[in-house]
Formats: structure tokens, sequence, C-alpha cells
């Protein structure tokens, strides 16, 4: 690919001794200190940003760096065989995805686990509990992420509620994918603060045809089949309460279960979206953005 060519320039590998999300955010995070003891390294990939490059060159960009690291580790001093992809909200997608699309490789190590952060992993249901509980939850709305996901496959903004009311996707595909994407698979627990089953919509074929990519496992990876899911490995999934995006892990997190994973999860009861983004940040960080490291920093030690 034509990012492998110039992808040294994109990544960072920071001191072996030194676990830094990257050198800028290292400055501001103090809570990243308590990484300093052990022997870990990072690397971040600076994607190219929608909407000047569709989706989907920013999982391209991320299998790409991916690749390359693990083909090149030893030349840095580690282990190709100890790699973990994780990230957060958009991020968390594109580690999931970048996950399943590394799963069937044979000329690279098996990764040793995924971290998904709060992730954002399908387009079919915009209206799971979590995403009317927290409709009007900052910082991110459930109207946001249909324009956001509209606006990374450089699609037109008039099919946002298209997005939120559902006529874009078959009745054949909501049947299919109904045993892994739907409401009931959530806990009751997690519909204590309401839910309304939304009527089915006509479907609309124009809306099939523009939006159908936002339906495939390189931008929805909860509709992966059976044989890449199996082949997955082990995942940390962090939710927080007032998400848009809770939902989403809590079922990711079940089809993984199913499959016979064992899933390290994490609830944050208090926490809302970007809530780990904003750690650090004075006013706009909270007590369970902490948490959010913590628990990551647990299951990366505990590997």
């Amino acid at each position: 690919m034509a990012a492998l060519a110039s992808l040294e320039a994109s990544v960072r590998i920071l001191e072996k001794k030194n676990f830094n999300l990257n050198v800028s955010m290292a400055r501001r995070k103090k809570g990243l200190d308590k990484f300093m003891e052990y022997p870990l390294a990072s690397l971040s990939q600076w994607y190219c940003l929608a909407p000047e490059n569709r989706y989907p060159i920013q999982l391209l960009d991320c299998v790409t760096a991916a690749i390359y690291f693990m083909k090149t580790a030893e030349d840095y001093g580690m282990d190709p065989a100890h790699v973990v992809i994780g990230g957060d909200s958009a991020g968390g997608n594109l580690a999931a995805t970048a996950c399943q699309a590394l799963a069937h490789r044979r000329d690279i190590s098996k990764l040793r686990a995924q971290g998904l952060i709060y992730p954002g992993l399908q387009g079919l249901d915009l209206n799971l509990p979590s995403y009317q509980q927290n409709q009007s939850v900052p910082f991110l709305f459930q109207e946001t992420v249909a324009m956001l996901g509209l606006r990374g496959f450089g699609y037109s903004m008039s099919f946002k509620d298209c997005l939120l009311e559902g006529p874009h996707v078959p009745m054949d595909m909501k049947l299919k994918y109904r045993k892994w994407i739907h409401a009931d698979n959530i806990p009751k627990e997690f519909k204590v603060r309401g839910h309304t089953p939304k009527s089915p919509s006509s479907f609309s074929l124009e809306s099939y045809g523009i939006t159908r990519t936002l339906l495939s496992p390189a931008f929805s990876p909860l509709t992966a089949d059976e044989g890449t899911i199996c082949l997955l490995p082990k995942p940390c999934i962090i939710t927080c309460e007032y998400d848009v995006f809770r939902d989403d892990g809590l079922l990711y997190k079940k089809r993984l279960e199913d499959n016979g994973i064992k899933v390290t999860w994490y609830h944050i009861e208090n926490g809302s979206t970007e809530v780990y983004g904003f750690f650090g940040y004075r006013l706009f960080s909270f007590p369970s953005g902490e948490k959010v490291l913590n628990h990551t920093i647990h299951f990366i030690k505990d590997l």
C-alpha cells in the first residue's frame, strides 16, 4: 500500500522502558507515570482523516502500521508475540476491525490482546437502549453518531434520519443479525433508564445503496462471521453507563463469550463518552477517566 512507504514517518516508537500513548499526551496526562515501571512501549498511528480521506482508508492505515510493526518489532527490541491493539470510541472501532482484519493472517504473530474502550461497533441499529437513554448526553449525541458515520464515508447528511430510523437496513439483514444486534440481548439492568422499541421502518433501497458500507464488518465488527470471531485475541472491553456506545460494547462482549472467548469487562457506572480522552484536561478531567486508565493498566499488567 502507499501508506507503507511513509509509515516510519507517521509512527513513533518510544523508549523501551516507558509506556506513553504519545509524546504530547504523556506531558498532559499525569496518570501515565504509572506505566513507567513496566518494560512496555507504544506505537501511535497518525491515520488519514475524514472527510478528505474516506473510510476505510483509516482502517487500512492502522492495519498497515500494525503489520509493519509486527514484522519489524525485533528491530526495536520488541517481542511481536506480545502486541496489544487498542483504542477508545472511534479508535475502539478501528482497534476491533483491525484485530479482525489481522486474525486470518499467517505471516505475522497472533496479537496478544485487544483493548476496546467504549467502542462504537455497528451501524445497523442506532436505537438500542444506550442510544436512546444517552441521546443528549455530552460529549457524543445520538445524532452526532449518525452524522460522523456519514461524514467518514463522504455520504450526504440528508441520510442522517435514515440511519437514526433504520430504513437503510434490509429486512433479511435485520433478521440475520438480530441474534447479535438487538435490544433483547441487552441485560435488563441496562434498560431501567428506559427504552422504546422502534416500529419497523419501510426499507429504502436508495438509503441502503448509499450507506451499505456502514453495515459491513469493516465498519460494523459486530457483524463479523463466526470464523473470524473465534480467532480474535484476548479482549478487554470498557463501557460507560452514560455513553451511546455502551450497548455496542455489551453486545460485542456477548458475541465473544458466546464463542468461548473470555472477556475482561469493566463498566464505569458514572462514566460518559470521552472521559478517558479528556483525562488530564483540568476542568474536563473526571475521576471516571482515571478509572478507565487504571483498568487498562491492570489488564495489560495481567497479560
